[in-house]
């Protein structure tokens, strides 16, 4: 299956229908939570840290802002502090996010700002770890690389990438689902959709790489649908230009990991 390139999300386009926008944040919530997406993300961190220690992370792309909400209230029943600061680069997603679950406005330890993944307003080393989940298939393999660099640039210990897996039997369940399970216009549009553009575990090791990044460990979802990447600064390589990138994102019919 090709990685589509040619149709955008409709949550990445105006975001003029907030009530649509909104519907489809608690969709990707209930999503992240029965089909094991929170799950991997608290795999990821726990990879990259010891279970005892207070950390700080920041999570770009957050989008409805649920995993580091559930990745907090984790933490707590563990007896470790967890600070998120959660990222978007649209203020309205922010918003939209807070409507959907009022909770984020509220929760201590979590922090909601707007910042562009690819331009992080943060010095080096401010955080932990740096997490992303459902991002990287929204972004083309240069800024992919960009946001990369960046998380791995303010990251003390390492880099979750939390993300869809492209295959054919991955965008038929996510057809299906998104068509039974709801009637939120965005989420059946982009469902699907988000299968087709998402990255093969390769080449999402390969973006990895040329950001700088080794992967650690690996995890998968219950479906193989998706997929979590650990990673912490390659010791001997050199992040390649983003432009080469271009290289993990092949255009020939290829079988999805």
């Amino acid at each position: 299956m090709r990685r589509s390139v040619e149709v955008e999300e409709l949550l990445d386009g105006p975001l003029d229908d907030g009530r649509a926008v909104v519907g489809n944040l608690r969709d990707l919530a209930r999503a992240n939570r029965w089909l094991g997406g929170v799950r991997l993300s608290a795999l990821g961190v726990a990879a990259l840290a010891p279970a005892d220690m207070p950390l700080s992370l920041v999570d770009v792309g957050t989008g409805g802002a649920d995993i580091p909400l559930a990745l907090i209230e984790r933490a707590r029943r563990g007896r470790r502090r967890l600070a998120v600061t959660a990222t978007d680069s649209r203020a309205e997603i922010l918003e939209a996010a807070v409507l959907a679950q009022p909770r984020l406005s509220t929760t201590a330890d979590l922090a909601l700002r707007v910042a562009d993944g690819r331009f992080l307003p943060f010095a080096d080393d401010s955080f932990d770890i740096a997490h992303a989940s459902l991002v990287l298939h929204h972004l083309e393999p240069p800024d992919a690389v960009e946001l990369l660099r960046e998380m791995g640039r303010v990251a003390r210990r390492g880099v979750v990438v939390n993300d869809l897996v492209r295959g054919r039997l991955s965008w038929l369940g996510a057809w299906l689902l998104s068509h039974l399970a709801t009637t939120n216009r965005f989420t059946r549009h982009d469902a699907s959709l988000s299968v087709r553009r998402a990255y093969t575990i390769a080449e999402l090791t390969s973006l990895l790489a040329a950001a700088g990044l080794r992967v650690e460990a690996s995890a998968f979802g219950l479906f193989r649908h998706r997929v979590m990447l650990a990673a912490t600064p390659a010791p001997e390589a050199t992040a390649a230009p983003a432009a080469t990138a271009t290289a993990a994102t092949p255009r020939t019919d290829e079988a999805a990991e």
